[in-house]
């Protein structure tokens, strides 16, 4: 079955989640995250087909979230390594890490904590404003239209009502 393709929608979670596609992309730029970088490892480390890792990884470099560098010239191979792009992701993954700390862990507690070198003590991912550093949170935040949203869209009476609903 294909799927829908939400590459072109004039919306940035729309197209990251088309981007992502399936539970193993997140999985893999996890591990590249743990330090993994031979397709080998990655198979190992997360079980996962040899034709699905090679086709996430090729969808990862062609997007440039990682970057083939060849380690080795005979046979040649690869190391998969994160881009400044794939790097940036590292905020992402410790929102839904937080969010699956929060609302799916046990009463163990977290299985993973996120522990920031600078300041010497173990944190979680965090959503906040970028002009003031308060939390983002729907009670106080509002999605509107942005510069790069279609203005064939914005005409729509259901775009316009889902906009208005936000105040």
């Amino acid at each position: 079955m294909k799927r829908t393709s939400f590459a072109q929608w004039p919306c940035s979670v729309a197209r990251t989640m088309d981007l992502l596609g399936d539970w193993w992309t997140p999985l893999v730029l996890r591990e590249a995250f743990y330090g993994i970088r031979r397709f080998d490892e990655f198979q190992q480390e997360l079980g996962i087909a040899r034709n699905t890792l090679s086709d996430r990884l090729q969808r990862l470099v062609g997007e440039e979230l990682l970057e083939k560098v060849p380690y080795q010239t005979e046979p040649v191979r690869y190391n998969y390594v994160l881009t400044d792009k794939g790097r940036d992701f590292y905020s992402v993954l410790a929102a839904i890490a937080h969010w699956g700390d929060t609302w799916l862990a046990g009463k163990e507690g977290a299985p993973i904590t996120f522990h920031h070198h600078r300041c010497g003590n173990d944190t979680h991912g965090k959503v906040v404003c970028a002009h003031c550093g308060e939390p983002l949170t729907p009670d106080d935040t509002a999605m509107r239209m942005g510069p790069g949203f279609p203005a064939w869209m914005a005409e729509r009476p259901e775009v316009k009502r889902r906009f208005a609903q936000q105040g």
